[in-house]
């Protein structure tokens, strides 16, 4: 059975520095009228729920998530040369994607709480897109729980490739634990977020490694653990 490895993106595989949470803000604004005024804490969660929690934060009642979105993607597309400028890769991210592209017992897939041309934007920004089967993927716009991502994702690669996988999912936050350990697949962890070690482990991470920069443990980790 083959593995089906689910990334998250955002302190995952890259930071973007601060655009894309600029572009959210300003097309926040420009849909409601109404100034920015409350941040929420955005890693780990679904741009779905993030939206509820920020409209609702700001008494906006007369806007819609797929407006909002609309103009969001937009303006990402107007700033998305700006995310290799201002951010970066994680360690090591772009060696373990090569090798696990390499092995036909592995396909490579996003789980992120970004709606799906944001999420696109991001990993084209670093040359990442052809690492991924972006058409299996769960993304922010699915449902406002991340576990459903997870989820979604899982059906459409045995939809698509018509056999079952083995789920890991990669992320730096508790709600990718959580959603990896909800569908009963591999959670592996990175502290490569604001999320210490400490915490993912107890979340029940299967594996925490403090970054993907050991390759080959990165590697071990994401094709030999399976899940109890």
């Amino acid at each position: 059975m083959r593995r089906l490895v689910m990334w998250d993106i955002d302190y995952t595989l890259l930071r973007t520095g601060g655009v894309a949470a600029r572009a959210w803000r300003t097309a926040f604004t420009e849909v409601t009228g109404v100034p920015w005024r409350d941040t929420p804490v955005f890693a780990g969660r679904t741009d779905l729920d993030i939206c509820d929690d920020v409209f609702a934060a700001h008494g906006v009642t007369d806007c819609t998530p797929e407006r909002f979105f609309a103009r969001y993607v937009e303006i990402v597309g107007t700033l998305r040369h700006e995310f290799a400028r201002h951010g970066a890769l994680m360690p090591g991210v772009r060696e373990v994607l090569g090798h696990l592209g390499d092995r036909p017992d592995v396909v490579q897939t996003l789980v992120t709480g970004n709606v799906p041309e944001v999420a696109a934007a991001k990993v084209a920004a670093f040359g990442l897109s052809g690492s991924f089967d972006a058409e299996v993927g769960g993304y922010g716009t699915d449902d406002s729980v991340r576990a459903t991502l997870v989820l979604r994702s899982l059906q459409r690669a045995e939809a698509k490739y018509g056999e079952r996988f083995h789920p890991v999912v990669v992320g730096d936050t508790v709600h990718d634990v959580t959603a990896a350990l909800a569908n009963g697949a591999v959670a592996v962890a990175v502290a490569t977020g604001s999320t210490p070690a400490a915490e993912l482990a107890a979340a029940g991470a299967h594996v925490v490694l403090p970054d993907l920069s050991d390759r080959d443990a990165a590697v071990r980790a994401l094709t030999t653990f399976r899940a109890a």
